[in-house]
């Protein structure tokens, strides 16, 4: 699935979901999780026919104000309930970078370089 992903990542400037199952959940949050690793900045739409993904809405609402996620990371989904309301929000998207993130080198080249942690137990 990861090389489906990086093929729609490749060749699109943005993401629309709609309704589905594991995959299509998987797929969504593997996005968001590289979009929060700064990989891509691009919106990934929620396309939500009969209020489909309002409870998952409610919970990245929630991760939100509990902290679990970033204001920045929330801000990647889009939601509409119409595909003419969804190319419209996607249109006037504009990526704003987790400033905490966007601090991270998450490059190849520089990760052999990077110290190890100890994490054997010393009782």
């Amino acid at each position: 699935m990861q090389d489906r992903i990086s093929k729609m990542l490749d060749n699109s400037d943005a993401f629309i979901a709609l309704p589905g199952g594991i995959g299509t959940l998987e797929e969504i949050f593997q996005l968001a999780s590289w979009a929060q690793l700064n990989i891509h900045h691009k919106p990934i739409g929620l396309l939500n026919i009969d209020g489909f993904f309002n409870k998952l809405l409610s919970f990245l609402d929630q991760a939100e104000e509990e902290n679990f996620i970033s204001h920045s990371a929330r801000q990647i989904f889009i939601s509409a309930s119409i595909a003419e309301e969804m190319v419209d929000k996607l249109e006037d998207f504009v990526y704003k970078p987790d400033p905490v993130a966007a601090q991270i080198d998450w490059s190849m080249e520089n990760n052999s370089k990077k110290c190890k942690m100890d994490l054997s137990l010393h009782l």
